[in-house]
Parts: C-alpha cells; structure tokens; sequence
C-alpha cells in the first residue's frame, strides 16, 4: 500500500518529492540553514515573509461552492426531481398554472434550503473556529528574545521550530533534528495502523521512499508517545495530506442520520409512485375523461410529495446546532446530533468529569509514609523538565515548589535527557546533572505498580536497603490506604549514572533506588452527583472508563453515587471472550486500570449490545473509543487527535453541560420526526380520500390547481415547525431512528382523516350543495351543476386545509393541545396564518380565478362541528397509540 501511495505522491508532485528527498540526507544543521533558521526561531519579520512566500498552513480540500452547484444540489433531492418532472409534464399538457405552482413550489424550498445552508455552513464554521488547534514553535519576540510559545495551527509557517508531543496532530510536514522515544501513526497516509518510531538523523540512502523515511513526519499524522522538535519543510496544500485532499474527491460518508431520511425519502416516493397511477386509471374509466383524470393524478402526486422535507431538516440541525453552542456545546458535524440524542449509554473517564480537574500534591512521603522534602524536590525535577505528555499531576508538583526552592533547584540542576511518558510502562524519566558535583541522576515517575517493578532498593533517611518482599508489602499496602480515601499515588525512584554519552533508553530504568511517593487529590464536583442523576433522568446511564486505579476510582465513584459493586479491571476485561464482555458490560458501571484498547472493546461490546454509545474523552488514550462509539465527546482543552476524533466539543468539562447539550440535541430530532410523521399520516389519509372520492363522485374532488394551491398554503405553515416547543416529559427518553414507527403511525392516523373527509363528502354533496341550489346533483341543469361541483370542491380545500392544520397540533404532543401544552407562538402564527388565508381565497379574485365559490355562513358552522369531532378521533387514536407504543412521536 505504501509503494502505491508513493508512485502516487510522484505523479503528483516531482517539486516536493525533490525536496523532501533532498532534506531527509541533510543533517540538523544543513536543514536549518537551507530554511534560513536557527534553533531561536524567526522574527515576526521572517515570519511574514514565509507566508507571502509558501502560504498559510490551512488545508483547502474543496473549493468554496459556487452558487449553481448550491442550487442543483438542493433540487436533486428526491421530491425536487418528481416534481420538477411533473412541471414537464404539465407544461406538455399546456397546464400551465399547474407548472406556476410546482415551479412557485420548489423555488421556495430550494431557496429556503440554500440559506440555510449557507447559514449553517457558517454557523458550523464560527462554531469549530471556537475550538482552536495550537502548536508550540520557537520564534524571537520583538525585543529579540527567543522564547518557546503557543500558536494556532494555521500560523505555522514553512522553517518553523515545532515542537511535538504525545497527543498532538502533526500539523505540517516536518524534517525531525532532534527525538526521544519518538512514536507516530501514519494511518491517514497509509492506512497502517501500528506506531513507528522516528529519528533525527540522516539518512544517506537516496531509495528510500518518502513515506518510509524515518526522520520525517507529515501533516495529519498522530503522534503516540516521546517528544521530538523539528523544522516545517511544507505547510497547507503542499503537504503530502494537502495533494491527496486536492487530488481525490472523496464521497462524504453516509450516517445512520442521513440514511433514515433517504429511506423515509424512499416511502414517500413509492407510495406516490403507486397512487399517482391508480387514482389516474379509476378516475379516467369513472368520469370519462381523461385529460381531466391525468392532471388531477399528477396533483395527487405533488400532494403526496413532501418537497420541504429537505429544507425541514437543514433548519434544524442548523438551529440546533446554534441553540447547543449557547449551552456551551459544539457541534462539528451536524448530523452527530441526532446520535447525541439517542444516546443512552454514556462512558467517560473519571479525571475533570466527575472530578474537578483540580488535582493538588497532599502529601510527599519517604516508604515508610513520613513526609519529606526530598521526595518533592525529585518530584519537581521530574515534572519541570519532562517535556512529553504533561498532566495535571505534573503542573500540581510545579505548583506545590515555592519560589525561592524553585530557584535553588534551577541553578545547581540542568537537564540532560529524558524518557517520555507512554501508557505502556505508564512512567516517565528525566536525567538531571548537578552542576556543583557534576553527578548525573535519572529521576523516575510513575504508578507504584511500574515503579516496584523496576526498583531493587529503597532509601530511607540516607540508608539504602535491599526492596524486599517485606518492604514491598509494606509501601503497597500503605498507598492503597490513601487509595481507599481517594488519593492518587505515584512512586519517586533515581539512580546515579555514570553516562559515557548524554543519551538514555528505557533500558536504563532499572535496579533503581525507591525513595517515597506522592500523593495527590482531585475532588469529586458538587454538581456531579446531581449530574448523574438529570441523566438518568434523561435515560442515559453513565459508565467510568479510567486508567487510574481501582481503590481511587472505588472511592470518587462511590462518592458521586455511582453502583461500584460491580467493579471490574482492565485484566478481567482482557481475559474475557466477547461473549461474557458482551453481559458484563450491562451490568458493570465502574471500570478501572483500563488501556485504551481495552476502553475501545468496551464501547464496542455496548454498540453491539444495541445501546447508542457515547464516549467523552480528553486524552490521547481515549481517542480509538471515542472514533469507535457512535457520538465522541471531548472538550476544547483536550489534546489535539482526541478533539479530531469528537464530533461534540464541550466548552466546560461538566456533565451538566452536556446533559444541557443533551437536551437540545432532542428537541432537534423531535421537530424533525413531528414534520415527517404528521406530513405522512396526512398524505396517507388523503389518498384513501382520493380514492373514495374517484369512486363515489360523479365528478374530482377538487381541481387539480386548487390541490397544488392547498399544498403550497400547508407546506409554508410548516416552516415554522423547526421552532416548535417541544414536551419537557417527552426529552427524558433517548429517541432512536426507527423508519417502522413512521410507517405504523400514518397507518394509525392517516384514515382517522379521510373518516372526516368522507363525512365532509357526504355534508357537501347531500346537505351543503342540494341546499344552496334547491336540489341534488342530477336534477340540476348543466350550468347549475358547475356551480355545484365549484361549491363542494371549494368546500373540500377549506376542510382539507383546516384539518391538516389542525392535526400538526393534535399531533405534535402526547398531551392535550392548546391546553396541557402549547405550541411555539412561531408555529401557531404559521397556522393561523395559513389557515386565515386558505379560507379567504374563495372570496378573492383568487378564488375566482381557481374557480371557487363564496361558502354560505352555516357551513363554517358545519365546519366547526367537524373539526371538533376530528379532534376527539384523533385524540382517542393516540390515546390508543400511546397506550400500545409507550409514546406518539
């Protein structure tokens, strides 16, 4: 796979590949000076010449769309295209208001879609601009001091000194002049998943093919454990990601999101598909004509067509996305809200969750627990000059050393090397020499576990004594009681060096001396305990995923109420087939001492299991199980490849944030399911109407232009349902897409109408119309029955629209409408709106153009009485829904 990626990388690119060739054979000092830098950085002079000169470090992968391909896009819906072919056809059959109102009727999704798309796009935009990648470089400050700082990522420019670290996304291509244990992933590149380890030196063998050159790192890539510095050789478009981005055009995945709509698009569809011919062919052998009978059949097929489908959709998860960010969560991708709605399952560590990320030194201890400064001093060492993955710990250490012995310890210690922190050994070391002596000292830190492991004495009070099994029981039961109280311990070992080279391995940690631990203490938060509890009230159960210990994780856990009683390792979980793992991880709510693989197979076992799997992670560890579940959650001070793998980003790390978050993402997915259940058990109602009323009338229903107008006049009310209130009750279960209970609702509630259209029949055409005229319809003369067929056709388009309107409020909650809950006041304006104008159509010149008539008083009367009536059949319909389904939407 690598040769391929190669051979196309050369077809590409010969100029890069030249000058990459090129830079891997120089040494450190031939790099920099052909970048024209040095190890103090540039100028903020130099730095803006590099970028006029190579560009910004942004990567274009598409070019902005124009506005053309806006619009194509939003017609090549579905239901653009039937109707776009239905305009055609009508424009062959010279029906041309037929053609007005399609064309009136797709322009004004297609133009309510494409400002929504463009506002989303750039709601999407501003939002991810909030959660900002940085990376550390070098660079001289206006006074001329070189100094390390913090950028954002698309201030890098090609010559930079970057600095990178274990949890980064490498973000250029770089040429490594100096590593320390130094490990990447290059699996965007090629597809290979496992580390590889990366030097600084020289590689004289000018065969070597780029992607397998060790002393390069490229644009995209992960990088595992160790720390290296090196120079930017290519920033933005010119990266090796940035050809592939510009050479390939890679079809966007399709989610489970996306997928539910094209299959529900699909429905529609068929169903339209299926009527449009069979009320075309009943019509045309019962009335005789013909024409008539294929016009009004292609207006059934508009009517059936849910042609604001689409743009109902993109402003929701627009507005959505937007009401989620005010709670201080950020979506990057839109259709992830539907899955944070449906989650029911959330795992998530335990550090700054359900802590609060505050983590203090309590204690320093010698190994027999009595408190020494010695221990601290070490310590400092350690974390001060370590410049790997740094953690909470670390900084607490830093902090715990007052000024003045800060001081002390900068001038009689510098820095020789180190051995950066992997989750592997789960330890990190640090070689200091100290000036006044010139004696060299590895100073090691990490769990007490991996410490003993590597420890063959222990210090005490300048005595050094064999670590036996005595001592060993001894200072592992005395860590475990702090454990117990909610202590996190890390051992302190050192041992002298007698280095011929300023370099170590991790072959060097061994046969070293213990001389205490350091006991630290995060807090549980005050809100965590009421946290858990609103999400268990939302129907999303909670699951901690760490890495630290059993004894601190029983403890914090316990604190915040969560079940421990079923608690579990990492080496149960590892010596578990999928089969018992599968059970387990129903019942198990505390996990601890887990490897990131091992928090990965969880999350799986739970996704496999049927729960919509959540995972809430900061760190490098939890990067592989946030891509695994089906909504990653992380917050915007993670590390860099765990914010790639999110979709969500938290701004505050807190549970209540997201349970907020949680909320909102909800009431997207409901509005969404109330638009596209209540358009289709009406649709579904109005063909049994239609085909009623081919067979009992003597003449249509209604004309084929007054069904397009009544379409139109719907179709804009339910605009406003995207701000729609939606049942506080309703939000606390997890709603799954389920493309079924669609079909089963409109099974249940689209006859409940066509009932009322039947009875609105009946009223028309043996009471309303015989009324009006002084007799039934075969005793009138020709001119007379004209004007009764314009009367009950008038009288069905004003009943139609009532009752379609009416069912968006019976429909859109379980309770009593109007009374027990109330629609937005967006909605109800929508409504009315459409329902003031739809009924004063037959009084207009509008009317009489559609060839409608003025309706007696009585008949709104009759009117009245129907919707109210339609009104209790429905209600008593979803009382039985609800009774049988546990829930309407």
């Amino acid at each position: 796979m690598v040769k391929r990626i190669v051979s196309f990388f050369m077809q590409q690119s010969i100029v890069v590949e030249e000058k990459m060739k090129k830079m891997i054979q120089l040494s450190v000092n031939e790099v920099l000076r052909e970048v024209g830098n040095n190890l103090n950085g540039y100028t903020e002079n130099e730095v803006k010449k590099q970028r006029e000169h190579f560009g910004e470090n942004v990567l274009i992968q598409k070019k902005k769309e124009s506005m053309i391909k806006l619009v194509f896009d939003t017609i090549k819906n579905p239901f653009s295209l039937v109707l776009l072919t239905l305009a055609v056809i009508s424009l062959i059959t010279q029906d041309y208001a037929a053609v007005t109102i399609i064309v009136l009727m797709v322009s004004l999704s297609s133009i309510l879609g494409i400002t929504q798309e463009l506002k989303s796009s750039k709601a999407v935009e501003q939002l991810t601009e909030m959660v900002e990648t940085t990376v550390d470089v070098q660079r001289k400050l206006d006074n001329e001091i070189s100094k390390r700082i913090e950028i954002p990522m698309d201030e890098l420019v090609v010559g930079d000194i970057l600095y990178l670290s274990a949890g980064d996304i490498i973000p250029a291509d770089v040429r490594l002049i100096q590593t320390k244990d130094f490990f990447v992933t290059q699996s965007s590149l090629t597809g290979e998943s496992e580390p590889l380890e990366k030097f600084s030196e020289a590689i004289l063998d000018d065969t070597t093919p780029i992607l397998q050159s060790n002393n390069l790192v490229f644009m995209g890539c992960n990088v595992v454990s160790g720390s290296a510095t090196g120079v930017v050789l290519a920033v933005g478009n010119e990266t090796m990601f940035g050809h592939i981005a510009k050479s390939l055009q890679e079809k966007d995945t399709v989610t489970n999101f996306e997928k539910g709509i094209n299959s529900v698009s699909m429905v529609f569809v068929r169903f339209m598909l299926i009527m449009a011919p069979i009320v075309f062919l009943m019509n045309g052998f019962t009335k005789g004509n013909w024409l008539e009978a294929f016009l009004f059949a292609i207006s059934i097929a508009v009517g059936l067509t849910p042609e604001m489908l689409p743009m109902i959709v993109s402003v929701n998860l627009a507005k959505g996305a937007m009401e989620m960010s005010k709670k201080k969560v950020i979506v990057k991708k839109l259709n992830a809200i539907q899955n944070f709605g449906a989650m029911d399952v959330l795992c998530t560590d335990k550090t700054g969750t359900i802590t609060q990320d505050k983590v203090t030194l309590k204690y320093y201890l010698n190994i027999h627990g009595d408190e020494d400064d010695r221990i601290l001093r070490h310590g400092f060492l350690n974390s001060y000059y370590q410049t790997g993955l740094r953690n909470l710990m670390d900084n607490a250490i830093i902090a715990h050393v007052d000024a003045l012995e800060k001081k002390d310890l900068f001038d009689n210690y510098r820095k020789i090397d180190e051995i950066p922190f992997d989750f592997n050994r789960r330890r990190m070391s640090v070689v200091v020499e100290n000036i006044n002596t010139e004696n060299y000292q590895l100073i090691t830190k990490g769990a007490i576990e991996e410490m003993l492991s590597i420890c063959s004495y222990a210090e005490y009070h300048d005595t050094i004594e064999p670590l036996d099994n005595t001592l060993r029981t001894e200072i592992l039961d005395r860590c475990y009681q702090y454990n117990e109280k909610g202590f996190r311990v890390l051992g302190i070992a050192h041992k002298k060096l007698d280095l011929s080279s300023t370099t170590i391995s991790v072959e060097d940690e061994k046969e070293m001396v213990l001389l205490g631990f350091l006991a630290f203490f995060d807090p549980p938060k005050g809100s965590t305990r009421e946290a858990l509890s609103v999400l268990k009230e939302y129907g999303v159960s909670v699951k901690v995923l760490t890495g630290d210990n059993d004894a601190v994780t029983k403890y914090i856990c316990s604190e915040v109420g969560l079940n421990v009683k079923n608690f579990m390792l990492g080496e149960v979980v590892e010596s578990m087939n999928d089969e018992e793992l599968s059970r387990a991880v129903e019942v198990v709510d505390v996990f601890a001492k887990l490897s990131p693989s091992q928090k990965t197979r969880i999350v799986k076992m739970l996704h496999h299991n049927g729960h919509t799997v959540g995972f809430m992670g900061d760190g490098i560890n939890d990067a592989s199980a946030m891509k695994a579940a089906d909504v990653g959650i992380s917050v915007d001070s993670a590390v860099d490849i765990a914010k790639e793998s999110a979709s969500i980003i938290l701004l505050e790390k807190d549970l209540m944030v997201l349970e907020q978050g949680l909320v909102e993402g909800r009431k997207t997915f409901t509005n969404i399911l109330k638009y596209i259940k209540i358009t289709a058990s009406s649709n579904f109602g109005n063909m049994f109407s239609v085909l009623a009323a081919s067979i009992l009338l003597p003449f249509l229903p209604m004309m084929p232009l007054q069904i397009l107008i009544l379409n139109l006049i719907y179709d804009i009310s339910c605009t406003a349902i995207p701000w729609d209130n939606v049942d506080e009750d309703y939000l606390k279960e997890p709603r799954q897409w389920d493309a079924n209970s669609i079909s089963r609702f409109m099974v249940y509630f689209g006859p409940t109408s066509s009932i009322f259209d039947l009875l609105t029949y009946l009223i028309l055409f043996f009471g309303v119309c015989p009324f009006v005229f002084g007799g039934n319809f075969n005793s009138l003369t020709p001119e007379m029955k004209v004007l009764f067929i314009s009367l009950f056709q008038t009288g069905w388009f004003i009943e139609s629209l009532w009752t379609q309107t009416f069912i968006i409020h019976m429909l859109r909650t379980q309770k009593i409408p109007f009374i027990q809950s109330v629609a937005s006041w967006k909605l109800i304006l929508g409504t009315t709106f459409g329902i003031i104008v739809g009924t004063l159509i037959p009084f207009t010149m509008i009317g009489t153009t559609l060839d409608m008539m003025s309706l007696p008083g009585f008949y709104f009367i009759i009117l009245v009485g129907i919707i109210i009536l339609y009104n209790l059949l429905t209600s008593f319909v979803k009382i039985i829904y609800i009774k049988k389904f546990s829930r309407l939407l």
